[in-house]
């Protein structure tokens, strides 16, 4: 599948991995993340303000040794806990949106392998995060509107080839391998693999396509295959892991809570400081200062109501899938899944809350292009949409009223 006449590939490469850190627990894991966010924030806006893809930034999250928290501790991992996953998201999401997005497929195709995965994959590939390769991804495809997967797994008298086409695919430009959801023909009938393919492999294409007003960084764009030669053991199994419970798809969820929740964070924090000094209270409040106007002080409480109520239901939810991810059957699962999707119609609407308010309390100073203040709506704007919410209170309701287990999307 060739690149179209106006398209050019992207050549820029990652470097070549090395050997991470393994972080001792969960508290360690925080902390780093914490540190890191700092480090993140400085720059943050200026990136955003030039799209600068953030090369440096994410080789530094990774030589952290972060993207490799969640290897199992039986393949020489942290094995952290989801709850701690997600607030590792959340801190760096404050500082920079797309930061936080750029791992999380990693961590999805790590959770696909934890449940489909042999022992050899398995210890193969978990190997290879440890020596520090990212993973990108390329698991959704546009240009039809039905959910149906052309790129595909095929054979031919030189062995097994994909072919197709991707789009949305985050972090991919910053990868190592790419995981790739492809739909094969099998004793008669279509079968879902992910195919952990290296970037450099003979075919495989990079566009740097995305062009959405948020979230600009995440290197989101295209990825393009064009008869690319694949090894047996980069195939992992990825319809078994749907048609049994597993908490695949609960686990990548609360990642998306944690992108939402943490761009809040980072729009609240801009808040404080703008409206103590520089807003001005509007004429009618009747004082000297914004932070003593009466309705400015009601939303600031509004906001930080919102985004605790946010966090608190993010490490409920990350209860729920550790027990579904040690225990999976249909009423764990299902009970992950619902509990995600809570946290993440709370985590929607605190953010979406969160940034509009910076803005509107700002004042008509706060849209000042050099403040680039406005990235935070944008972003989280931006990242809601992947998925609708009010599916999400669909089956809540649907779950507590009438028992009905919503459906098991691993990839979303």
């Amino acid at each position: 599948m060739p690149l179209q006449p106006h398209e050019t590939a992207f050549t820029r490469a990652p470097p070549p991995p090395r050997p991470v850190p393994v972080i001792p627990d969960d508290a360690s894991a925080l902390a780093v993340a914490r540190t890191l966010a700092e480090t993140f924030i400085a720059s943050a806006a200026a990136r955003d303000l030039d799209r600068e893809l953030p090369f440096e930034e994410v080789e530094r999250f990774t030589r952290s040794g972060l993207w490799a928290i969640t290897v199992p501790k039986a393949y020489g991992g942290t094995g952290v806990s989801s709850a701690t996953v997600a607030q590792v998201i959340a801190i760096v999401s404050a500082a920079d949106g797309s930061l936080g997005q750029i791992p999380q497929n990693h961590f999805h195709a790590l959770e696909v392998l934890r449940n489909g995965g042999s022992e050899g994959q398995k210890r193969a590939l978990y190997a290879r995060v440890l020596a520090g390769e990212r993973f990108g991804n390329a698991l959704a495809e546009i240009g039809q509107r039905d959910h149906v997967r052309r790129t595909r797994l095929a054979r031919d008298g030189d062995g097994w080839f994909v072919e197709g086409r991707k789009y949305y695919c985050t972090g991919s430009l910053f990868a190592h391998r790419i995981p790739t959801l492809v739909e094969a023909e099998e004793e008669g009938r279509a079968v879902t693999h992910l195919v952990f393919v290296p970037r450099d492999a003979p075919g495989v294409t990079l566009v740097d396509d995305w062009d959405g007003f948020g979230q600009r960084l995440t290197g989101s764009g295209s990825v393009v295959f064009d008869r690319v030669p694949v090894e047996p053991d980069w195939v992992v199994p990825y319809s078994a892991s749907m048609e049994r419970p597993t908490a695949i798809g609960p686990f990548a969820q609360i990642l998306h809570a944690a992108i939402d929740l943490g761009i809040g964070r980072g729009a609240f924090a801009e808040t404080l400081p703008f409206v103590r000094d520089r807003a001005r209270p509007w004429i009618d409040a009747g004082v000297a200062r914004a932070g003593d106007d009466p309705l400015t002080l009601q939303a600031i409480g509004e906001v930080r109501v919102r985004l605790n109520a946010a966090d608190a239901l993010l490490e409920w939810a990350g209860r729920f899938v550790d027990r579904a991810r040690e225990a999976p059957d249909a009423e764990t699962v299902a009970a992950a899944s619902v509990a995600v999707a809570e946290a993440r119609s709370a985590s929607h609407r605190a953010g979406l809350l969160a940034a509009n308010k910076l803005l509107e309390l700002g004042g008509t100073s706060a849209t000042d292009r050099a403040e680039a203040l406005d990235r935070y709506w944008r972003n989280v704007r931006t990242h809601t949409l992947h998925d609708p919410v009010r599916w999400k209170h669909h089956w809540i309701g649907a779950y507590h009223l009438n028992g009905r287990h919503p459906p098991r999307y691993g990839a979303l």
